[in-house]
């Protein structure tokens, strides 16, 4: 399974928030990642809606990672950016194939169990131990580049 653009850049802008103590600005993110920063804006949105990050608007505000967010899983934000949409679509176009097609269920349980691994993993896993400074480390070398 292929992850969009926008839950990749999701998971990185979680894990980035969530290692850094400090609020950073929807500019700085987009900076420190080497995105266009109306996407990273549009992912920040809804990862304030989904409760992952603490967004402040005005001259001192800016973006935090949620206290709680941290035992959500990967799996919650994922699901939340890729919808409940089937590794493929048998409908559009009409598959002749799918009356007796055996190929759709076992996608179906390659899904689930893609899906539960992640679920095993909360974004607070992301940067336990030495991960959190190494992501901060990474992004001031990237954006200082």
């Amino acid at each position: 399974m292929k992850l969009n653009r926008s839950t990749d850049m999701a998971l990185r802008i979680a894990m980035l928030t969530a290692a850094s103590p400090a609020r950073t600005t929807v500019d700085e993110l987009a900076t420190q990642l080497a995105l266009p920063r109306s996407h990273v804006a549009k992912v920040v949105q809804r990862l304030q809606r989904l409760g992952v990050l603490v967004t402040i608007r005005g001259r001192s505000g800016g973006v935090s990672f949620a206290e709680p967010a941290g035992e959500l899983t990967v799996g919650h934000v994922v699901r939340a950016f890729e919808g409940n949409d089937e590794v493929v679509n048998c409908e559009q176009p009409s598959c002749p194939l799918v009356a007796g097609c055996r190929l759709r269920g076992q996608l179906r349980r390659a899904q689930a169990a893609f899906l539960a691994v992640l679920d095993g993993v909360r974004l607070g896993d992301l940067v336990d131990g030495a991960a959190g400074p190494l992501l901060l480390t990474l992004s001031a070398a990237e954006a200082r580049a």
